[in-house]
């Protein structure tokens, strides 16, 4: 029977690990708090605590049979979690595929260019710059021992619980406009979807951007939001006068469009979601 292993059982890797326990796998993964271990583990799943701090307490028996590994947790200021504390064991399994959640944003800032699997990593914030370090860690088990390591480089996530809805529902939502910004996003159904079909197709040392087909203004995803849920958009506000987080600011710094023709052609994905506009219909109809 496959065995599914997530470090990060957070809102996308949940989403595969239900999908894939509903076709007969058995599921184990990580959290790093206890309450939200409790909460996974009333659900069914085999959930251990891990974070740098603590790593897992007998790695290789936990990690004994599984056959899938997927990797989520974002990296931290000295690397990846998983590889540094479990790299060693990892090497040792015998996996089918590994899986790691990058994002788009090792890309950087392309005045609004095309992006695809092959253009040259060029981030401009620290977290960027961190995914890097961690897809060439990941890479690495690959180069050095063989292992079926895949890159997954994700847009913006939005889906159940997550997204336009709940702001505009919490009246936090904001409309800013910053001429001719536009950014990538996908749906999680859709993670799911390419996630699956490169277990299907493995092909070790890929990477493959996991986007929809329109990069997009931010604030025209607001507004097809409010009309679905029949309220008033908010008011326009200027990028400068904004008052984002510094996180959210930093979105603003990048300009690009990906492209996902390679999920298409080399995995035979089609989206079921193909923009935000089939997506946000979806989910509000559900």
């Amino acid at each position: 029977m496959p065995r599914l292993f997530c470090f990060g059982l957070g809102y996308s890797a949940q989403a595969l690990a239900r999908s894939l326990r509903q076709r007969g796998w058995t599921v184990a993964g990580t959290a790093r708090r206890a309450e939200t271990r409790a909460a996974l583990v009333a659900d069914g799943f085999e959930v251990h605590l891990f974070d740098r701090s603590r790593p897992l307490t007998d790695a290789a028996g936990i990690l004994a049979g599984t056959t899938h590994l997927l990797d989520s947790v974002p990296p931290d200021d000295e690397g990846d979690p998983a590889i540094d504390r479990h790299g060693d064991t990892i090497a040792t399994l015998d996996t089918e595929w590994i899986g790691y959640l990058s994002t788009t944003g090792v890309y950087g800032d392309r005045g609004g260019a095309w992006v695809d699997e092959t253009s040259d990593l060029r981030p401009i914030g620290e977290r960027g710059r961190r995914r890097v370090e961690a897809e060439r860690a990941w890479l690495d088990l690959w180069r050095r021992h063989g292992r079926p390591v895949h890159l997954f480089r994700l847009a913006g996530i939005y889906g159940p619980g997550r997204g336009p809805f709940e702001q505009l529902r919490a009246g936090t939502a904001k409309r800013v406009i910053k001429p001719g910004q536009v950014f990538s996003r996908i749906h999680v159904e859709d993670i799911v979807q390419v996630l699956e079909a490169s277990m299907a197709h493995p092909n070790p040392g890929a990477a493959y951007n996991v986007c929809d087909n329109e990069a997009a203004p931010p604030q025209d995803v607001i507004v097809e939001a409010s009309r679905l849920l029949g309220i008033a958009p908010p008011p326009e506000t200027p990028f400068e006068a904004a008052n984002l987080s510094p996180m959210a600011r930093s979105f603003y710094d990048e300009l690009k469009r990906v492209s996902n023709r390679r999920i298409k052609e080399e995995l035979g994905v089609r989206l079921r979601y193909p923009t935000y506009r089939e997506g946000l219909a979806a989910l509000a109809r559900s």
